[in-house]
């Protein structure tokens, strides 16, 4: 009898073992799924964030091109009665034609946005002078927002000035969405080779075990902050996001202004 239940213990504790392997196989593969999943999911977001970045920037070299054209025009017919006048003209040309090949060095480095995507939306591009109208609406629905301005402004490249709005509207909307109360502070630093942009949000807190947010991705995939990289790097820049410990997510980013 006692050999017996020895052997059916064994027989139970080996029929243990091998149910609690099957289920660190599958436990496993689930995790290589899921992170195979989260990667791809990376990957497309960083790919629609290019093609985004890429259509901005062909409407900005589109525009540059047209101010040239139209300068150099009024530049022939004035040349040989109003010098000064054509001179002004041909200074504008210049300017225009120096951000058009910035901006095109910035566009080669890009994938060519997808002629079947989505229609260009017909609204202005989005510059640090509309952040007004952003910071009503977030307040609005809901999110306090204090914005702070030091350093004496100055005309940005528009490239650039469409990413510093992209980084507020970014992390702006994922607090908004993903936050629970609290407030915005946005500070916008103009240094003498910099531009820095900072967000500070407001949320549970790390130390006191409160659930955190998502992240900047809002989903928890880092797609929202895969492409805040991917806008800061196509002007060498840098961009660091995470939760703050007394709660809330930080998004901070350098955008370099080299002179010309």
């Amino acid at each position: 009898m006692l050999a017996v239940t020895c052997a059916a213990t064994a027989a139970l504790a080996m029929m243990l073992r091998r149910a609690r392997l099957r289920h660190e196989r599958a436990m496993g593969e689930r995790g290589w799924l899921l992170e195979r999943e989260r990667a791809a999911a990376a990957r497309a977001a960083v790919d629609e964030e290019r093609a985004r970045i890429a259509h901005e920037l062909h409407d900005i070299v589109s525009h540059n091109v047209s101010v040239m054209i139209v300068q150099a025009g009024a530049a022939r017919e004035v040349l040989a009665t109003m010098p000064a006048e054509a001179e002004a003209a041909l200074a504008a040309v210049e300017r225009a034609g120096r951000d058009t090949m910035t901006e095109l060095r910035n566009l080669l480095g890009l994938l060519a946005p997808d002629p079947s995507g989505e229609d260009p939306a017909l609204a202005p591009q989005p510059t640090l002078s509309r952040l007004s109208p952003l910071v009503d609406r977030v307040a609005f629905a809901g999110l306090p927002v204090e914005v702070r301005v030091s350093g004496e402004p100055r005309p940005l490249p528009a490239g650039i000035d469409v990413t510093a709005y992209r980084i507020v509207q970014e992390a702006l909307t994922n607090a908004l969405r993903h936050g629970s109360g609290g407030k915005a502070e946005v500070t916008i630093r103009w240094a003498e080779h910099a531009l820095r942009v900072e967000v500070l949000t407001t949320g549970p807190s790390v130390l006191t075990g409160d659930p955190p947010p998502t992240g900047p991705s809002g989903d928890g995939t880092g797609r929202g902050l895969a492409g805040l990289h991917e806008r800061v790097a196509v002007y060498g820049g840098d961009l660091d996001a995470r939760r703050r410990l007394g709660g809330g997510y930080r998004v901070r980013a350098r955008l370099p202004l080299d002179a010309r």
